[in-house]
């Protein structure tokens, strides 16, 4: 039975239908083309004699025929014979293998893609484990430091005497170093090798006997003047006390590195180091400015003064170093701090400055727990910078304020006024602002005007989304405005 074409009225409507409800497959006179186009497939019988270009009549079924009248076209694709069907089968697995050939290299670019993204992220969340496990460690290790020296005090004060003990533990700072480089590294070095590559911080020539005094004689003076202060100050103030002015190091470190350095000036860790120096003043006057107090200040500024000097003279004269030059480092000081300077507490011993009994009086556990907590604080500080963030460390070390207050309140040592709290927060936010880093304004910036871009994105997004629902549902609806001609 043939199938006539509809009136040019009915044609002239569904052209506008289509026209105004966007259907891509329009074109003008298309309804007219497409009734015109089942006539004649219609009338088309199955046989030999039927027309074999079966791609241009399958190229003309588009999917508004099916929707429209699905019996017809099916029962048409019926009545082809084998060869129309097995023609189009070949035709659509040879378009399909084009394409799978042609996708083939972006799937696998994709692939390499998503693997790098997973090791990028892997990576970053063994280095965030690492740096919170490491804060913890530094934070304890620092906060056990100083509440054993506390303890220490009450039956045996001989600040020069501990800090001298506890320096020439750095001695052991290398061979665990090159123990680490035994279970861990690939390619195993011998000690003496080891320590050869490691000496290239002192020069191309290595350690020797001149570079040795002329080196390591300042910064040991500068480490046991450090450590000889903080314990003074741990004397006459609480822990919490000298652990918060301890923590303005960090601004003398910005103030000498611009003057003697010559870095680059920066407003935000001026005003740091105006926090800093607030604090200090605020915490002297926390006691009514008593002479202890005073003293005991006077001893927490100086040790963190020294600690800024001694970092900038090494950033100065030796530059950056590995964990290895680092622990070769150390190690020197220690053997330096043995050598050179063990006369000064013997001369301290028979001056009666300070003086014990015998040494069976003197309290070993206290004196080694101190040490060894304080060398692997060291050796923590250097290992976090290759494990994981450096910033990390400098969190870790500014935490032993409130774990410090927290032994000191479950102690009743320290009572906090409304003055001591207020010092002891600012220099903390002074110290964290120390650790911002330089173009840390335009990271701000450039962190703004993407959250701006991302709320336009969604903005524009959701605004699509909701015309396409309105218009989906106008199709559904059948609520189609027709414009009168």
């Amino acid at each position: 039975m043939d199938v006539k074409a509809a009136p040019n009225g009915v044609a002239t409507i569904e052209d506008r239908i289509l026209r105004i409800t966007g259907y891509y497959g329009y074109y003008p006179g298309y309804s007219s083309q497409k009734s015109t186009t089942r006539s004649s497939v219609t009338r088309c019988k199955p046989g030999p004699n039927c027309p074999s270009s079966h791609s241009s009549i399958s190229r003309q079924l588009s999917p508004l025929s099916v929707t429209e009248d699905s019996s017809a076209p099916i029962l048409e694709l019926q009545s082809r014979g084998s060869s129309g069907v097995c023609g189009r089968k070949v035709e659509r697995q040879s378009r399909s293998g084009d394409d799978g050939t042609q996708t083939h290299p972006e799937s696998s670019s994709q692939e390499n893609g998503l693997k790098a993204r997973c090791l990028s992220c892997t990576s970053m969340v063994l280095k965030t484990i690492w740096g919170l496990l490491i804060i913890l460690s530094v934070s304890s290790s620092w906060v056990g430091t100083t509440q054993i020296v506390k303890i220490t005090y009450k039956n045996f004060y001989c600040p020069f005497f501990m800090t001298w003990f506890s320096t020439n533990w750095n001695i052991m700072f290398f061979p665990v170093y090159y123990s680490g480089h035994l279970a861990t590294a690939q390619e195993k070095q011998s000690p003496i090798k080891k320590f050869r590559e490691c000496s290239r911080i002192f020069g191309e020539d290595g350690l020797t006997l001149k570079l040795f005094l002329k080196r390591t004689a300042p910064f040991s003076i500068l480490w046991t003047l450090t450590n000889y202060l903080y314990l003074l100050a741990l004397k006459k103030l609480t822990a919490t006390d000298v652990s918060a002015l301890f923590c303005c190091n960090k601004a003398f470190v910005f103030l000498l590195s611009w003057i003697v350095l010559k870095d680059r000036f920066m407003g935000v860790r001026i005003v740091a180091a105006i926090m800093a120096i607030t604090g200090i003043v605020m915490m002297a006057y926390a006691d009514n400015f008593h002479a202890d107090s005073i003293i005991g200040v006077a001893f927490a500024v100086g040790s963190a003064s020294t600690s800024a000097l001694y970092k900038v003279l090494f950033k100065m004269f030796l530059g950056s170093a590995n964990f290895g030059e680092a622990a070769h480092f150390v190690s020197t000081l220690g053997f330096f701090n043995l050598i050179f300077i063990s006369f000064t507490p013997i001369i301290l011993y028979f001056t009666k400055v300070e003086h014990w009994s015998s040494f069976a009086a003197l309290p070993w556990g206290c004196l080694c727990g101190m040490a060894g907590l304080w060398l692997a604080f060291n050796i923590l500080v250097n290992v976090g910078v290759v494990l994981t963030y450096p910033i990390l460390i400098s969190i870790g070390t500014v935490l032993s304020v409130p774990g410090n207050a927290a032994v000191d309140l479950l102690k009743q040592e320290v009572i906090f006024n409304v003055v001591r709290l207020a010092a002891t927060i600012i220099i903390c936010i002074g110290f964290l602002l120390m650790l911002l880093p330089e173009e840390w304004d335009e990271i701000t910036l450039r962190f703004i005007n993407s959250l701006k871009e991302k709320k336009s994105e969604e903005h524009v997004e959701d605004l699509t989304d909701v015309s396409v629902h309105l218009r989906s549902r106008s199709r559904v609806n059948g609520t189609v405005s027709i414009p009168l001609a």
